[in-house]
């Protein structure tokens, strides 16, 4: 039986939080050991993805069981849409972080370093004939000679595809309101499978920076910035492409009515926001 619409939902215990507390403790000490050089980091990462994956697998299935299960009511939903909102305004503010530093190094850092007109002591003491140009791996040239990625080709091509796949995701969206699950199941398809060819062509675009373009994550700031910025927009790409799949495979079971539907939206929302958060990067890591 379905809950009463004034009645209080009350989550049951669930062991899922603590699993992927563990999960993160692993992939996160794997990460930074392996890039600090330690060969068994790359084991203890693959040890934190494969716990996370089975605890994201098993929660996100005991939610969907207690979903088509009937138990969550009105107050239930204002509580997830509540919840991915926020979660969605942590993510603005974590990539607002990443472009703050880029904003800082770019504005600050690298035109004090070359000596502008309040702070040309800098310049004289620490790095005489330094230039405050960018890009710029720094005046300490960190990584040696680079060429600089540029806005057009693969950068621009993702662009397209990232633009494209929001607009499939919006048709998939209005398909659903108006039951049109047909419709709605293909441009779904559409969205995800753009998503991984994104993943795929940042892949071919990082293999041809290192192997033919010397630039790379130790390339100095420019380097840091442009891999930390794309490279945790591309994780969170692949994430939202994963979600867009799961939620595809839910259509073909015949879940989702034009009235409740939220776990669509919500990965919609997510979507949307990746979209927009790329065409800031694209604007500001690739173009200036």
């Amino acid at each position: 039986m379905s809950p009463a619409q004034d009645s209080y939902y009350i989550p049951h215990g669930s062991h899922w939080p603590i699993v992927g507390s563990i999960g993160l403790l692993f992939l996160m000490l794997g990460v930074s050991t392996w890039l600090n050089g330690a060969d068994a980091g790359f084991w203890v990462m693959l040890a934190g993805v494969g716990i996370m994956v089975i605890m994201l697998t098993g929660w996100f299935g005991t939610v969907i069981n207690e979903s088509v299960g009937g138990l969550y009511n009105a107050q239930v939903d204002k509580s997830f849409r509540m919840g991915m909102f926020w979660f969605i305004f942590s993510e603005v503010m974590f990539f607002a972080a990443f472009f703050g530093a880029l904003f800082y190094a770019r504005n600050m850092s690298v035109p004090w370093l070359g000596g502008d007109s309040n702070n040309f002591f800098t310049n004289l003491l620490l790095w005489e004939g330094f230039e405050a140009t960018w890009p710029t791996n720094g005046p300490g040239e960190v990584g040696g000679d680079y060429e600089a990625m540029g806005p057009f080709g693969l950068p621009l091509i993702n662009t397209a595809i990232l633009l494209t796949s929001s607009i499939t995701v919006t048709i998939a969206h209005h398909a659903l309101l108006a039951g049109k699950r047909g419709i709605l199941g293909t441009f779904l398809a559409l969205t995800f499978i753009l998503g991984f060819i994104f993943v795929y062509m940042q892949a071919v675009e990082y293999i041809e920076a290192y192997e033919h373009m010397n630039l790379k994550l130790t390339s100095g700031i420019y380097g840091s910035t442009f891999f930390m910025l794309t490279g945790f927009h591309g994780m969170h790409v692949t994430i939202g492409a994963i979600m867009l799949t799961i939620i595809w495979f839910r259509v073909v079971k015949g879940h989702f009515t034009p009235d409740k539907h939220f776990a669509f939206e919500a990965v919609a929302w997510y979507w949307h926001f990746v979209d927009v958060v790329w065409v800031g990067l694209y604007v500001f890591v690739y173009w200036m």
